[in-house]
């Protein structure tokens, strides 16, 4: 039996594991790589492995960071079963068909930028999309079973898959891998990314069974986060007195469940006076507000407050003043909105239409920023968050004039002290760091008690 890892190993993003065993190979994710170009130029390296090869792909939730290459995987000759929840099928579609029509439109976007910029004769061709939205579409046709909370799957004989409740996002799981070969047993738990617990629409993750091997992600390793309720707080705070202003209050949104979570905010804040009612509030992201649209279809997955709700006809993720714009002209018309809420894409201002509306937001005094997710090094959304005086947007240095908010307690991830509690109940003896920076690794590592704990590099392949 043997693990390697593909992605995710020594960073944040593009989570990919390989497991072998008794002639089976399984993938657990295979996510994009994100951040700056450097980091996103490994998309295109090799996988580390053949694709063909490749029999099952277990897949732990719909972020674009642990499956994004699916459709690069079809591509390449993969042929296996995706055995995924019944959300996060839903949700991939969604994440993956996004992904294809930006790479799309970005390539041609080079395409357009060189041959107005063309110099020499001699100059290297822009490159193509890594995928289309056919071959997205044609990667659709790889999702076979659907896993059940708790309920095992026998994958392949010898190997059994339990998928755990991680409390993440919508469908989110831990993956238990029972395995055996020629009388050998391995029990190995994958994380996945798991909840920030005490948030108010999806449960705490649930607790894993015993294993030998863990792979834990740490992207949070080293820090607490704040009280849920101080972060509710200073949302109220920050909206309230950007609408003073005048200005509008721009969130750099994640279109899976930060979108939902903070339009679920939003409709409390209204409900209970903290903020103004029919606030305008316009959620400027297709893919969120599709995303917001299968939110609505599991009330049953929620907890309970949030189920009740719905069982009274009322939708938890719709303010009273939510406008929802799909069209780009629609977005493009946000231009002339001053006193409202804009929640777009991405989170971490790397593409998507936040970045227009920053063009449009950040040099004015009267404007809020609030960033309220994970901002990996390197990308605008750390610059800005670290203080830049100036941001380039589309070739343009801009000022950073407007308000800058960082509300740390509303992040998807476990804490560190999470993190170790989670762990715990599971009682590894073996544990491998994934899904995180250095220092966040380091930090948790002197912290755990297991007998070997390891911070696998990319590529690297261990003996289970």
């Amino acid at each position: 039996m043997k693990l390697s890892f593909h992605g995710a190993a020594g960073g944040v993003t593009g989570s990919c594991h390989l497991v072998e065993c008794a002639g089976i190979k399984i993938l657990l994710d295979c996510g994009l790589f994100q951040g700056p170009h450097e980091i996103e130029e490994e998309n295109t390296e090799p996988l580390g492995f053949d694709p063909r090869e490749i029999d099952f792909l277990l897949l732990s939730h719909a972020h674009l960071d642990h499956c994004g290459r699916i459709p690069l995987l079809e591509r390449q000759g993969f042929t296996g079963e995706i055995i995924t929840t019944a959300p996060t099928r839903a949700l991939a579609r969604i994440t993956l068909m996004d992904a294809a029509y930006l790479q799309e439109e970005d390539a041609e976007r080079r395409k357009r930028r060189q041959r107005h910029q063309r110099q020499r004769k001699k100059e290297k061709d822009a490159d193509g999309p890594l995928y289309s939205e056919l071959d997205a579409l044609n990667s659709f046709e790889r999702f076979g079973r659907t896993a059940t909370y708790g309920e095992p799957i026998q994958v392949a004989p010898g190997i059994n898959a339990t998928f755990g409740d991680a409390g993440h996002i919508l469908g989110s799981a831990w993956i238990f891998l029972d395995l055996e070969e020629s009388g050998k047993r391995r029990r190995l738990l994958f994380s996945g990314d798991l909840g920030n617990g005490g948030r108010p629409v999806l449960p705490e993750p649930a607790k894993p069974p015993k294993s030998d091997y863990l792979l834990l992600e740490t992207t949070y390793g080293d820090r607490r986060h704040r009280s849920f309720e101080a972060s509710v707080e200073e949302l109220y705070g920050a909206i309230t007195l950007t609408m003073e202003k005048g200005g509008n209050a721009i969130i750099p949104t994640f279109a899976l469940d930060r979108a939902q979570e903070l339009l679920y905010m939003i409709h409390e804040g209204e409900r209970s006076g903290r903020l103004p009612k029919h606030l305008q509030v316009f959620l400027d992201s297709p893919m969120a507000i599709a995303a917001t649209e299968v939110y609505s279809r599991f009330p049953e997955r929620y907890r309970p407050e949030l189920q009740a709700l719905f069982k009274k006809g009322r939708d938890a993720f719709h303010p009273s003043g939510l406008n929802m714009t799909r069209e780009t002209a629609e977005s493009m018309n946000l231009n002339k909105v001053s006193g409202a809420v804009i929640l777009a894409g991405s989170g971490m201002c790397t593409g998507g239409r936040v970045r227009h509306h920053l063009v449009q937001n950040v040099a004015r005094a009267d404007s809020g920023l609030i960033f309220v997710g994970y901002a990996a090094m390197g990308t605008p959304a750390r610059r800005i968050i670290d203080g830049a005086k100036t941001i380039n947007l589309f070739g343009d240095e801009l000022p950073v004039k407007a308000d800058i908010y960082t509300i740390n307690g509303f992040s998807a991830h476990a804490d560190q002290a999470e993190l170790l509690e989670w762990q715990a109940s599971s009682n590894p003896k073996h544990i491998f760091l994934v899904h995180g920076e250095e220092k966040p690794m380091e930090t948790i590592a002197a912290k755990l008690n297991a007998k070997d704990v390891r911070m696998p590099k990319l590529h690297e392949t261990i003996e289970l």
